[in-house]
């Protein structure tokens, strides 16, 4: 059934009605089914595809769970009082000083307003600054630090030479700078579950979070290699595991990997597949399992590429989802490169792909969409994979036990 995101955000809100039979063994009544109902989960796990609308649930959660002004009494509350959340309009408070022009240094700043000054005067009054760099260069590069202003309203990047002399401050890379964020808003989390995991609120080091319900995580994977985006998954699951108060999680991904871990490391989770109809319209549906036995993520692949080839709809993302197919047969069959089961001339194959699935490196760098030929190729690859490798024609659990890449 379709929804709205609107409606979406009120059913990971609700507790849920589940049916089920009862039966008396012991006497002639017939089964009966009753609806019980239970409490919202603490961990909510959903897996969408990039662009599906992972970013817009979150705001459309936040203005549920969290509206301005909706307190007791008509007293206003901050949303942050009821939900703190991380998503791309997170990072988009963050952003470079680049007046290049008077030779300025390099300055990552924050941008004011009621949420950061409260976030970070907070991290600031906590002492945390220490623990955010910590965790930063752990996932980053640990001669690279961050040095935060006195005021917090600004950070500078320098790369430490080990003579107790650092460069001058320099630019860090997208990724470098995602990660940065992350860290900031990883020790929040972190600080938010000591501070509850403490019975008493009188007893708290700060009440600020005492009326804080929900947690809304989508993406913080972007920029990570499979090696940290593993540890960052287990370490994410652990904070969430010895969360002891009623805080209750959403997190949103499009990583299967991701997915995977959170799925294998949390319990008392409910997991669900996000979807975008052509309409517009959403559904959210109930997964059982991780990505691959529960929502079959390389057929779900390979049915979005047959649509696509049978509609002629192919466009330029579609040749990422036919190498990532390519890259987990690879992977399930012990290939070292994936470009080993192309076809015939597998450089001229391999380029075509890697033309399509490659992010420019200038802004002036703009691929055309795919020609007739080229979608053509599509195809072409995509038969290819299916007749010529034996695990395409297993069924069953076989299947389902492509390793994530």
């Amino acid at each position: 059934m379709s929804q709205t995101l609107k409606e979406i955000a009120e059913q990971l809100n609700a507790p849920r009605v589940a049916k089920k039979t009862i039966t008396e063994e012991k006497t002639k009544i017939p089964p009966k089914e009753v609806e019980e109902s239970k409490p919202v989960p603490k961990v909510q796990l959903i897996y969408a595809f990039n662009g599906t609308g992972k970013t817009r649930l979150s705001r459309e959660f936040k203005q549920l769970v969290a509206p301005k002004g909706n307190g007791e009494d008509g007293e206003a509350i901050s949303p942050r009082e009821k939900m703190l959340y991380y998503n791309a309009f997170t990072e988009d408070l963050f952003y470079w000083d680049n007046d290049l022009d008077a030779d300025t240094t390099p300055r990552l700043k924050i941008q004011p307003n009621t949420y950061t000054d409260w976030l970070l005067t907070l991290l600031k009054d906590l002492g945390q600054d220490t623990n955010i760099v910590k965790y930063f260069q752990h996932f980053a590069n640990d001669k690279l630090t961050p040095h935060f202003s006195e005021d917090f309203a600004e950070v500078t990047f320098t790369l430490e030479r080990g003579d107790d002399k650092g460069t001058e401050p320099l630019k860090v890379s997208k990724g470098e700078e995602s990660n940065f964020i992350w860290s900031v808003f990883y020790t929040l989390l972190d600080q938010v579950i000591t501070i509850l995991n403490v019975a008493e609120p009188e007893n708290r080091e700060t009440r600020q979070f005492d009326q804080l319900e929900y947690v809304f995580i989508d993406d913080p994977v972007s920029s990570l290699d499979d090696n940290h985006l593993i540890e960052l998954a287990v370490n994410l699951a652990g904070l969430i595991k010895s969360s002891n108060s009623k805080l209750k999680f959403i997190i949103t991904t499009h990583s299967p990997l991701f997915y995977n871990v959170l799925y294998n490391e949390l319990n008392s989770k409910a997991c669900f597949l996000l979807e975008r109809f052509e309409d517009g319209t959403f559904a959210l549906l109930d997964k059982h399992g991780d990505s691959n036995k529960s929502f079959s993520y390389h057929l779900y692949l390979k049915q979005t590429l047959e649509k696509a080839i049978a509609e002629n709809t192919v466009q330029r993302y579609h040749f990422t989802l036919l190498r990532n197919l390519y890259e987990k047969t690879a992977s399930f069959l012990g290939y070292p490169k994936w470009s080993e089961l192309l076809p015939g001339d597998k450089q001229a194959y391999l380029n075509r792909v890697i033309q399509f699935t490659s992010h420019s490196t200038l802004s002036n760098e703009v691929v055309a969409e795919p020609s007739g030929p080229e979608k053509n190729t599509v195809d072409f690859l995509l038969k290819h994979l299916v007749s010529n490798y034996g695990y395409w024609q297993q069924e069953g659990p076989a299947t389902n036990n492509v390793a994530e890449t």
